[in-house]
């Protein structure tokens, strides 16, 4: 049955055609026989009674009728080993519930309402990027959003306190200075640290040719001035450095933008106490690239008596193991200044703030008004009132009274940053809208959720004018700004920022497999599994490919470190490249080592948890919470002529507690199918000694055998995937909680993109036309009250 037919109340007239020109029972006598044995009012089953959905009204009733069509079109009801009809049949009742309740939603729509949304810290630091042309980082200055529903731009988490609004204040306050400088800035250290999990054997992109290991960052220097870096190196908790095994020889650099600073030998016998130093360097403000890197002596795996692990540093205990090489690490680099400041230079936010100079000071506050009217009028995403401009100019002269004319267009730059028309982002009705109605966004509105939607930042200048001008609401200008502003590098937040999100890729950076089972794993490892998919879903969004060949694809991108995990020939360097997958088993999501990693747990594989995902992320359906009190998987403890049990024969002994039966499955046969993946997601034959079994059931009978059989199981659920999908995209676009009264919106957006061959702008274009996206509502008042705006 195809998904395009799932859209207009004329699919209600078309079921009923179906069923009158076949055999088949009506949607409700379907039910009745199949599920109403267990969903009645007595049983509940699942916490679900039936006998409260009428079928041919099921809008009466559209948060129990959306879970029916949920169940049935994956097959999960009945549930396996129940009698049931034919695939066919339940299809046709979950479309037919779905027709009906479409319907209602065309005279009907439900919008939703977002609460005040308040900007993200990823948000944050765009929009100042944009707004002034100056790179911050928003984890150091604002505290971590929380998460909803999988997102951290959800307005009904995006809360306030007075102690966040203090940071907000704080961070305006450094961030306009860091912006316009300040020649009577106060030094300063700033440390940057690298996790002792971080291997530091290879090359570091950014850093200078022909060295390995340490960091390389571009970072903001605010002055003019003298500036001393300060490097150590990691010891064993007594003292002793990492690499003091290796003799002299060992040689470490600093350089700024490529050229060296410094350079040092490293002294075998340092202490954790001891320092090394640069002389004060004379650099200009603004943003320059900084490395501090190990001179590279050697290539080539070391011949160690132990094993050699990509994490030498997991034990701290010991630095100097017979047998073990473990090279230098670097564990931070600390830039300390600026001293003897002799001006704030001539650094590109200075030239995105200062369009114009005053030649005298006659001039200075007309300077100063067209200077603060074009960063209101970006920072606030709409036409700047005399009002904004007012209260500007007297920030402006305020610091212009107590210094000079940089001083007032600093002090004003924190009012703005401040302000909650910046941080804050305001959607008003229009006036006299009657409470409880839904109406449409104005422009303005439209052109920030766009923005934010695609960017995670304010809407650029071309946004602004349409949307001002009244000119951005036809469905011709919308696709229009859509595919430009997918075409622009800031669409990039689409992989860095939903997709991640939306695969859970954000939790990989909290594991940390056995180093001792897993020697090859490390974080550069996982930096790169991240990276891979991160560019594998914007390959996907850039060449406008359809969405299902996120499963499919036979590509993908790696590094050196990636390709040896994969065991790709012939990729050298820690520069991504695209190539091409002939082993059918790794194509697709299902053979990221990303995904495969976070499915797993530390020491072992987790079925559980891969089939969970599965279920979760892929097919948009999770599987019910575990019962209280449930005995944990009893894990390997054999030693000695022991057997040792492989995580399949240990999930069998689990299942047999009763409570678990039932969830296990509809989980672990779908884990099972990925069991030739380790715990990092590299291929494996055997588990404890034994050949893999990735053979099983999938819950509506699909026979699996492995990694392809599972991935064309899941296709054949396809529209479940792309609801999935589609789900997620409109609640990150809409920046809040979808409910049930949102799937008729799901469904026509779907439906929408199949018509276009499932292509990613197809999805895009669909959440920007529907009616959460470009509509909203008033809430209803109390008895009594007055509306809430």
């Amino acid at each position: 049955m195809n998904r395009i037919q799932v859209v207009s109340g004329t699919v209600f007239v078309w079921a009923g055609l179906v069923w009158a020109q076949t055999s088949r029972p009506s949607p409700q006598a379907t039910l009745d026989k199949y599920c109403s044995g267990c969903h009645n009012n007595d049983l509940e089953s699942g916490g679900m009674s039936l006998t409260r959905l009428d079928v041919s009204r099921p809008a009466q009733n559209p948060e129990l009728a959306e879970k029916v069509i949920r169940k049935l079109n994956l097959g999960l009801m009945p549930p396996p080993g129940a009698p049931r009809p034919d695939p066919a049949t339940l299809k046709s009742v979950a479309t037919a519930l779905a027709a009906g309740i479409d319907q209602a939603a065309t005279t009907h729509p439900h919008p939703g309402r977002p609460p005040l949304h308040r900007l993200n810290r990823t948000e944050y630091a765009n929009a100042v990027r944009d707004l002034l042309n100056v790179p911050v980082d928003a984890t150091a200055l604002l505290p971590p959003d929380a998460m909803s529903h999988g997102f951290d731009n959800m307005a009904d988490v995006l809360t306030t306190s007075p102690a966040l609004m203090d940071a907000y204040v704080r961070a305006a306050s450094n961030i306009s200075r860091l912006a316009v400088g300040d020649p009577e800035v106060h030094s300063t250290v700033v440390k940057f640290s690298l996790p002792k999990e971080l291997s530091q054997a290879k090359h570091v992109q950014g850093a200078p040719v022909g060295t390995r290991g340490g960091i390389s960052v571009i970072h903001q220097f605010p002055a003019d001035g003298e500036y001393v870096f300060q490097l150590s190196f990691y010891h064993s908790l007594d003292g002793p450095l990492f690499g003091k095994i290796l003799g002299k020889g060992q040689q470490i650099e600093v350089s700024l933008d490529g050229a060296r600073v410094s350079l040092f030998d490293i002294d075998p016998k340092m202490t954790k106490w001891d320092e090394i130093k640069t002389p004060p360097t004379r650099i200009p403000a603004g943003p320059h690239r900084v490395s501090a890197a190990f001179i590279e002596k050697f290539e080539g795996p070391v011949e160690d008596a132990v094993m050699a692990v990509e994490e030498p540093l997991v034990d701290l205990n010991e630095a100097d193991v017979a047998g073990l090489t473990p090279l230098p690490h670097l564990n931070d680099l600390s830039i300390a200044g600026p001293a003897h400041v002799t001006g704030v230079g001539d650094t590109p936010s200075r030239r995105k703030i200062f369009t114009c100079r005053a030649a005298v000071s006659r001039d200075e506050a007309a300077c100063a008004k067209k200077i603060l009217a074009a960063l209101l009028r970006q920072a606030f995403r709409r036409p700047v009132t005399d009002a904004d401009l007012e209260d500007a100019m007297g920030l402006y002269q305020a610091g212009r009274n107590a210094g000079d004319f940089d001083a007032g267009i600093r002090l004003a730059i924190q009012g703005i940053l401040a302000s909650p028309l910046f941080v804050f982002r305001f959607e008003r009705p229009p006036a006299n809208t009657v409470p409880g109605t839904v109406y449409r966004l104005g422009d303005l509105e439209l052109a920030s959720r766009l923005s934010f939607f695609l960017w995670s930042s304010l809407p650029d200048e071309e946004l602004i004018a349409l949307a001002a001008q009244g000119k951005l609401n036809t469905p011709a200008m919308l696709e229009k700004q859509v595919r430009r502003m997918l075409a622009d590098p800031r669409a990039e937040t689409l992989s860095t920022n939903f997709a991640r999100q939306w695969l859970h890729l954000q939790n990989l950076k909290d594991l940390q497999p056995d180093a001792y089972q897993f020697p090859n794993y490390s974080r550069n490892l996982s930096d790169s599994m991240l990276r891979e998919t991160e560019l594998f879903f914007q390959s996907i969004m850039r060449e406008d490919r359809s969405v299902q060949e996120l499963l499919t694809a036979d590509y993908t991108y790696v590094d050196e470190l990636l390709a040896q995990h994969y065991g790709i020939p012939s990729v050298s360097g820690s520069a991504f490249r695209r190539v091409q997958i002939p082993d059918q088993n790794r194509r697709g999501l299902l053979g990221h080592a990303s995904i495969l990693t976070l499915t797993s747990v530390s020491n072992r594989t987790s079925p559980v948890g891969r089939g969970k995902y599965v279920m979760e992320v892929l097919l948009g359906t999770p599987p019910p919470p575990p019962p209280p009190n449930v005995p944990a998987l009893k894990e390997n403890t054999a030693s000695g002529d022991a057997q040792i049990l492989s995580v399949r024969q240990q999930m069998e002994q689990h299942r047999e507690n009763e409570p678990c039966a039932t969830c296990h499955k509809l989980m672990d046969p779908i884990g099972f199918a990925l069991e030739n993946f380790d715990a990092v997601g590299a291929w494996r034959t055997l588990d404890g000694g034994r050949s893999i079994d990735a053979s099983g059931k999938m819950f509506d009978g699909a026979i699996l055998n492995g990694p392809v059989s599972l991935r064309e199981a899941v296709l054949s659920h396809s529209d479940a995937f792309i609801t999935s999908f589609t789900e997620s995209l409109l609640a990150y676009g809409a920046g809040r909680v979808l409910d049930s009264s949102d799937m008729p919106a799901v469904r026509s957006i779907a439906a929408g993109a199949a018509v276009n061959g499932d292509k990613f702008s197809a999805f895009i274009l669909g959440v920007v036309k529907s009616a959460p996206f470009q509509m909203s509502a008033v809430e209803a008042s109390p008895a009594g009250g007055k509306a809430s705006h």
